[in-house]
């Protein structure tokens, strides 16, 4: 989005929502259709904030549209209650609710398991409605004699109980829906919800937590199926028990993937085109039930051609046609220019909890990690001061990766303890010691690929300042103090700020591997480890990222494990070998270059190659 021009999409929609109604008549759509349109689209913005912004992809939806409309209804036909207006938002509460239950126990696995869960909850809600409770949702024949809304200002009477009128009542609800949802897509829980679907193992070692992020996302798709299954009840004047078939919710995903996943407005195109083909196929071609099999045989054409759905496909042509496509990576780097980082302020590592700046950061004691009869690491003691950089070396095997998972708490040991800053941090969560200030850059890049430079600092930037868990839903991104300057002077320290505003999967590798630092820089980590920093660079690259280690070790407690030891002996005051999984021997890099052990352990009793 423009910041230039904040409310641009809103005003167009508001726009095309207005010139509808004198449109689309003419194109062949039925007044009836599309007032069905907009209830799909609602109910497909909550979908796509779930799936295409988050990566959660749920068959379930079916059970919280029905839950909603049928809670609705049963108000307003059963109860005496009307407030018909009431009777829905309460609805899309309870189904906010349902979700949150449902969510906390979908949400214990991921993937393909997670889909099938939801399948499972589609179902079991399916046959709830139909049967235990059929006394309450009317089973087969649903709930008939819903009203329609009316709205007494004292001066006018608004009634919305003709076809066009209730166009209005929607088209209002559907502009609302979707004026939350980009402001909660704008906001910094939509920056870390796009975190998630591209790496939710980086965002959690970037401070937060996934979990609690995804349940938001799943409770926010409930009340908005729940909200469209409400109005659902009130266009058609009663509620039918297919809303709760699976159907149904195959139904949102295709039109959302039609659409285009991750754009909002999507799940409202692959509306439009799927009852506009739907009508026409039935209607006007007269082809029965294999209207079905045909439009089936289109939705695959579509997704296999526009891969990026119907909306996608014209960003893509926005992008192309004003030069927003980046550059070929090859290119990215011809441009980039010589950098001194040490001009740059480094950015200065924060106290966290008043803890002194003096004696051990870290301690490993008796570290030992078991993969069955595998001993990856054996009982180790590493300790670490405040302001030291230390090496970490030894040959491949040596358990180096598997000790820097351990530190940083991205798998538990086996046995032994780890203290940071006088804290016991032994199988504390990743998320927990990054937000204590302690982090790791990876040996193979964790990035968000799909997602921008600034973006991805900006996610990073987030953990620091906001905490582990914020439900600031509606928070501008740039209302968050000092995250845009971080953002910027992590830039600039790692050399990418011209590549600011350009996508990770166009940068060079050697940009990669600095955003990389960036990322864990811009945490303003107390304790940064990095893992092979310099692993894949050109010659070129390796002396400015020596430079830039240089600079951002001003002020900070660094440990870096890297095969290059000319450079790692240039960058640190202490050096530990590892061997086969034990502390093999410690010195400065003077003493390990000329020390017998090492040189054994690397060419095999030939001395003086390291000297």
């Amino acid at each position: 989005m423009n910041i230039k021009r904040p409310f641009l999409v809103e005003l167009l929609t508001a726009a095309a929502l207005i010139l509808a109604p004198f449109v689309l008549p003419h194109l062949g759509f039925s007044p009836s259709t599309i007032n069905r349109i907009l209830i799909w689209g609602l109910f497909g913005i909550g979908f796509d904030i779930l799936f295409g912004y988050t990566g959660l992809l749920s068959f379930g939806q079916s059970a919280f549209y029905g839950t909603g409309g049928m809670f609705a209804a049963y108000l307003l036909t059963q109860t005496g209650f009307s407030y018909v207006m009431a009777a829905i938002v309460i609805g899309a509460a309870v189904a906010g609710v349902v979700g949150y239950v449902i969510g906390l126990i979908a949400l214990r696995r991921t993937g393909i398991y997670f889909a099938m869960i939801t399948v499972a909850i589609a179902e079991v809600f399916f046959f709830v409605e139909f049967n235990p409770l059929s006394a309450f949702t009317g089973g087969e024949n649903g709930l008939p004699g819903v009203p329609t809304p009316v709205f007494d200002l004292g001066f006018k009477v608004f009634e919305f109980d003709t076809d066009w009128t209730m166009y209005t009542f929607l088209a209002f609800w559907y502009f609302v829906g979707i004026v939350i949802a980009l402001r909660i897509v704008r906001s910094p829980v939509g920056a870390i919800l796009s975190a998630i679907r591209d790496n939710p193992l980086r965002a959690a070692a970037l401070g937060h937590n996934i979990h609690g992020y995804k349940l938001t996302a799943f409770v926010v798709a409930a009340i908005y199926a729940g909200f469209a299954g409400g109005l659902l009840g009130v266009m058609q004047g009663f509620m039918p028990p297919d809303a709760f078939m699976f159907d149904t919710s195959g139904q949102v995903v295709m039109q959302t993937a039609i659409g285009g996943a991750g754009t909002l407005f999507g799940p409202l195109v692959g509306a439009t085109v799927w009852l506009y083909l739907s009508d026409f196929f039935q209607n006007t071609l007269h082809l029965g039930a294999t209207w079905k099999l045909v439009l089936g045989i289109v939705f695959v054409l579509l997704v296999c051609f526009l891969r990026r759905g119907i909306v996608g496909a014209i960003v893509d042509l926005y992008g192309l046609s004003t030069g927003r496509k980046s550059a070929h990576p090859a290119q990215a780097s011809a441009e980039s220019a010589p950098f001194d980082p040490a001009a740059i302020a480094p950015i200065a590592p924060r106290r966290r909890g008043g803890a002194p700046a003096s004696g051990p950061i870290l301690e490993a004691r008796g570290l030992t990690k078991r993969y069955g009869g595998i001993v990856a690491n054996s009982d180790i003691a590493f300790a670490v001061d405040h302001g030291e950089i230390r090496g970490i070396i030894g040959p491949n095997g040596a358990g180096k990766s598997t000790f820097f998972k351990m530190l940083t708490c991205e798998v538990a040991p086996t046995s032994g303890q780890i203290m940071f800053e006088g804290r016991d941090i032994t199988g504390t969560g990743v998320s927990d010691v990054c937000q204590l200030g302690l982090t790791k850059s990876y040996q193979i890049n964790q990035l968000f690929d799909r997602l921008s430079v600034r973006r991805n600092l900006t996610i990073a930037a987030l953990g620091e300042a906001r905490g582990k868990f914020r439900l600031d839903l509606f928070r501008s991104l740039h209302g968050v103090p000092g995250l845009d300057e971080q953002v910027e002077h992590t830039a600039a320290l790692v050399n990418l700020t011209a590549r600011l505003d350009r996508p990770v999967s166009a940068l060079a590798y050697g940009e990669k591997r600095r955003l990389e630092i960036g990322l864990a820089l811009a945490t303003s980590p107390s304790l940064l480890l990095l893992d092979e920093p310099l692993a894949g660079m050109s010659p070129r690259e390796r002396v400015e990222t020596v430079a830039l280690l240089k600079s951002i070790a001003r002020g900070r407690t660094m440990i870096i494990i890297d095969h290059d030891m000319d450079s790692l002996f240039e960058l640190v005051g202490k050096v530990t070998v590892l061997q086969e999984g034990r502390v093999l021997v410690e010195g400065t890099p003077g003493e390990i270059k000329t020390n017998a052990k090492v040189q054994e352990a690397y060419l095999g009793g030939v001395h003086g190659e390291m000297a």
